[in-house]
């Protein structure tokens, strides 16, 4: 029959439109700003920096490699290496960066940033409200807008930065359980005699035995 789709479309339409009163599930616009669709966990948007403790800058985990910079794409990332060093969230001495620059205008948001960095130091962040008046300087991202606490990435990613977290303890573990076993094999080890002292007033030489005297 002629025009039996459409009665059926017109169906669904129906069913759905009345049921909406009673249902919330079957409501498919969100009054955006005032109601929010969950993100996914795995979404993602523009790089941030993450540091530890509650200082950004001293607890920043990024120590300017700047693997980041050669592998992306685009080239929207921009490094500059500290002339000192500074202990990182472990005690370990690191260069940080002076300078880290992300321009999110250009940034594609393709991930590789964060796959390549050795330090769990750069992460992808949620926040998709980043429209600005400007298209240029007002989209150049600094390092004190792209340092996020860790406690910020277990909000936004919690399966992602729990996983990440057991990653860095272990490995600390590691660090200074090789740390102890080698102060432990350096203690063991027996120390090297000294060579023995010729007497005094002999002429030979280091590990020479000394001239043989005689009795008048």
């Amino acid at each position: 029959m002629i025009g039996t789709g459409i009665l059926k479309g017109m169906a669904v339409t129906l069913r759905n439109f009345a049921g909406s009163y009673f249902e919330k599930d079957r409501l498919i616009t969100v009054q955006y700003p005032e109601e929010r669709n969950p993100l996914p966990e795995n979404y993602r948007n523009f790089p941030i920096l993450i540091y530890d403790t509650d200082d950004a800058e001293a607890g920043l985990r990024c120590v300017a490699c700047k693997i980041c910079e050669k592998e992306c794409p685009p080239q929207c990332i921009y490094i500059i290496k500290s002339d000192d060093k500074k202990p990182d969230y472990m005690g370990k001495p690191q260069f940080y960066p002076k300078v880290f620059d992300i321009d999110i205008s250009v940034c594609m948001s393709c991930q590789i940033c964060v796959e390549v960095c050795p330090f769990e130091a750069i992460k992808m962040d949620k926040d998709f409200e980043l429209s600005k008046r400007e298209r240029f300087d007002a989209l150049l991202f600094r390092k004190e807008e792209l340092s996020k606490s860790n406690e910020y990435y277990h909000r936004i990613h919690p399966v992602e930065a729990a996983a990440v977290d057991a990653n860095l303890t272990a490995a600390a573990a590691a660090a200074e359980a090789k740390k102890k076993a080698a102060a432990a094999a350096a203690a063991a080890k027996p120390a090297t005699p000294a060579p023995p002292t010729p007497p005094r007033g002999s002429t030979s030489a280091p590990g020479e035995a000394p001239p043989a005297t005689t009795k008048s």
